[in-house]
């Protein structure tokens, strides 16, 4: 654990997750590149869709008090 973290330390570019560099040096696979950003994409739909429905709910809300 010792020489990764020095390897961490004396890496010219930081990685972007010092968790990944950690998993990767140690022998643990991480999930590939395209999956992960397939599933950042799909998150940030999801953020969108969330925040769409949150809008639409907080308009009828006012409408049914309206009525």
């Amino acid at each position: 654990l010792s020489a990764v973290l020095v390897a961490l330390y004396e890496e010219p570019e930081k990685p972007d997750s010092a968790l990944d560099f950690l998993k990767h040096h140690l022998g643990a696979e991480a999930p590939a590149n395209p999956e992960i950003e397939a599933l950042r994409l799909e998150v940030a739909e999801m953020k969108e869709k969330y925040e769409a429905v949150l809008e639409e709910n907080l308009k009828l809300k006012t409408k049914v008090k309206v009525y």
